[in-house]
């Protein structure tokens, strides 16, 4: 495992600069992609579908090839040194996919491991997330058993197995009903005040980005349009809301 010493400790959580990618088929997903995460902050990333964002979370957590750009983890190239740069980061994805052959526990602890944890601690990792998750019931039961608010929230525990400093939150709260929408909330909010890891967050939901992020940045066509306080964007765009100043900004 990597410890804080082995990160600078003054160096941002994510620097992206001129991140470019062109898919075979033609479509331009980013367009020479810039933006910087403070460490510690509740980051959000907004925009519609087709911006860039999941490639950009791809480029991120090494799942897609950065062909030009840079990418830096609290540091750490993700190119050239991706071992370290990936320990740092945690992954909730959009998508749910889980091994459907392993328990909940399992699919905690074995992430856990894959992430260079001992056995014991692994495990041990597993139990207080099933507990701040309210999985324990449901620990020897496989993921297809699970209702879908309880996939997606095995989804984002098993993106904090292994601690990361950087927890990337991609549509988390899609497809839950409003009560467990507002408990997720709670939880990603303690987890960033009392443990001040940093969170970017996307979602469709705006007042989920208003009631949870600090800097919002909008992407359109793969570029970052802008970027502030959700006062300082409606300042910029024009409305009371988050809403407004979204909507104007993407016409």
């Amino acid at each position: 495992m990597i410890s804080d010493r082995d990160t600078p400790t003054a160096a941002a959580a994510l620097t992206v600069e001129g991140l470019a990618k062109v898919y075979d088929d033609g479509t331009v997903a980013l367009r020479g992609l810039d933006l910087r995460v403070p460490a510690g902050a509740f980051y959000g990333l907004l925009g519609p579908n087709g911006s860039g964002k999941t490639t950009l979370i791809g480029m991120i957590t090494g799942l897609v090839r950065a062909p030009r750009g840079h990418i830096r983890i609290f540091g750490h190239d993700a190119v050239a040194d991706q071992r370290r740069a990936r320990l740092l980061v945690g992954l909730a994805p959009q998508e749910i996919h889980l091994d459907r052959f392993l328990s909940v526990r399992q699919v905690l602890s074995y992430h856990g491991r894959y992430f260079g944890m001992a056995t014991a601690e692994a495990e041990e990792r597993a139990e207080e997330l099933l507990g701040a998750f309210d999985l324990a019931s449901k620990a020897g039961s496989g993921p297809n058993r699970l209702s879908g608010g309880m996939r997606r929230r095995l989804l984002i525990a098993r993106a904090l197995v292994h601690r990361p400093r950087l927890v990337i939150l991609d549509e988390p709260t899609a497809g839950v009903d409003l009560a467990l929408r507002h408990e997720l909330w709670a939880y990603l909010g303690r987890l960033h005040r009392d443990e001040r890891t940093t969170v970017l967050l996307t979602t469709h939901y705006l007042e989920e980005a208003e009631e949870l992020c600090e800097r919002i940045a909008f992407i359109r066509d793969g570029r970052i349009l802008a970027e502030g306080t959700a006062a300082q964007l409606g300042e910029r765009f024009g409305g009371a809301r988050l809403e407004d100043a979204y909507l104007a900004a993407m016409r």
